[in-house]
């Protein structure tokens, strides 16, 4: 193996990093400096220009921006008091109840919203100040939010999940979703038991149980929004319409419902689309450039390389599994989560099929580790988030975090050896 263009592509790619350069324009450079190690300047820019183009030529990324602008309006529809009031009925009277209350509402948020910064700005803003009152801490608050965030990632309709697909050449996206529940809700397991035992530890305050009649009532509120659940993933499922379809009628159900709790008006449609629309450009720049390296590393075998690196260690599919769990990890905490899947899923999904793990199960593994990497500095984006709304610092946040990094960490082992987890409901459906 000719070991200069993956050397130039990593130490170009870390230094534009070090010196504050924009990730995409990072990636995008660090690929044109490998494909220079080969072929003359002119047709390197090309075939950079080129494939940064054709990166997006994919029907299933209309997907990606009409479930950002309906996250966008389950953000400001008032989707996240309803979803909030609905969970506080049925744990709060739960010691540590106001942080089971989040971890559930943000399960529910991600599923519907399908975004992690949505979801940690939503709960932090309204249940921060209500769990400082009830004398939680501050750091353990941030803690609890900025983990559970990271479950919608998992939890359909999620955007990275999309991505995922494309990378991997194909994957079904339904069985995708359907292979995401249960892995995000054995996730928000954990999290709810390490908090449990946390705040019993610490003493907080407890709530009073909630009639029947208050969870019916809550429940009821929340009905018309849990009900894109079903309309989305049932329509899916049934093959009554196609995920980027689904996209596009979450908008327009989310839109209805947004005007129907009078949250949404038409003043404030603009600025949405707006929100939207640049989150959009963000991340299909990401894509676009993420795309071109991916070609490149393709281009200069560098996949292959590293497969027979890996496989040349052990051959031992547990011990190969442990690897790549780790290296996912490590690169989670210094690269954001789309070029994330985009550049290494064609690295490490023909090592994990040679080694008879299902394609739809990595991608869960794959989306598991780098939810992680969301909670971590120092590009955890998230994770700033949850401490920017809390008003807090992150060396503050740090001893509350790690039995709850312990609680994920152990789900994702959990979901790696044991395929059941991600792969029954897809099973069941046939999909």
């Amino acid at each position: 193996m000719d070991y200069i263009p993956i050397l130039v592509l990593v130490v170009s790619f870390v230094c534009l990093l070090a010196i504050g350069t924009p990730v995409a324009w990072s990636i995008s450079i660090s690929s044109l400096l490998t494909m220079l190690v080969s072929i003359p300047a002119l047709p390197a820019m090309t075939t950079v220009s080129q494939r940064m183009a054709t990166g997006l030529d994919s029907f299933a990324l209309l997907a990606i921006p009409f479930f950002v602008l309906s996250g966008q309006l389950m953000n400001k529809g008032g989707i996240a008091h309803r979803l909030i009031a609905f969970a506080k009925t049925l744990v709060g009277s739960l010691p540590g109840g106001l942080a089971l209350i989040n971890i559930i509402s943000a399960m529910l948020m991600g599923a519907i919203a399908g975004s992690a910064m949505a979801s940690a700005s939503a709960m932090g803003s309204i249940l921060g100040p209500e769990m400082e009152k009830e004398g939680y801490s501050k750091e353990f608050g941030v803690a609890v939010n900025i983990t559970s965030a990271t479950t919608g990632l998992v939890i359909p309709p999620s955007n990275v999940l999309i991505v995922y697909s494309l990378a991997s050449g194909g994957v079904s996206i339904a069985a995708l979703f359907l292979a995401g529940y249960i892995p995000g809700l054995l996730t928000g397991l954990f999290l709810m038991i390490v908090a449990y035992f946390w705040a019993k530890k610490k003493g907080f305050n407890v709530g009073k149980r909630s009639s029947m009649k208050e969870v019916l009532g809550t429940f009821w509120k929340a009905f018309p929004s849990l009900m894109l659940l079903v309309v989305v993933m049932g329509g899916i499922v049934m093959g009554v319409f196609t995920a980027t379809e689904a996209s596009a009628i979450a908008v327009l159900y989310t839109l209805v419902l947004g005007f129907a709790y009078k949250e949404i008006t038409w003043k404030n449609l603009p600025d949405i689309l707006l929100e939207a629309s640049a989150t959009t450009a963000i991340v299909m720049l990401l894509i676009g450039a993420s795309m071109s390296m991916s070609w490149v590393m393709s281009f200069e075998n560098i996949p292959q390389g590293i497969s027979d690196v890996l496989l040349g260690l052990s051959d031992n599919p547990i011990v190969i599994l442990l690897i790549i769990n780790l290296l996912l990890l490590f690169v989670g905490i210094f690269m954001d989560m789309t070029p994330a899947v985009l550049i290494f899923t064609p690295i490490f999904l023909p090592i994990v099929t040679e080694l008879g793990m299902d394609p739809i199960q990595f991608g869960i593994v794959m989306v598991l580790n780098l939810c992680i990497g969301l909670c971590t500095p120092p590009v955890g984006s998230v994770l700033f988030v949850g401490v920017g709304i809390a008003n807090t610092t992150i060396e503050k946040v740090i001893k509350p975090l790690l039995p709850l990094f312990i609680a994920m960490i152990v789900a994702l082992f959990l979901i790696t050896y044991f395929p059941g987890l991600s792969l029954w409901l897809p099973k069941v459906f046939g999909v």
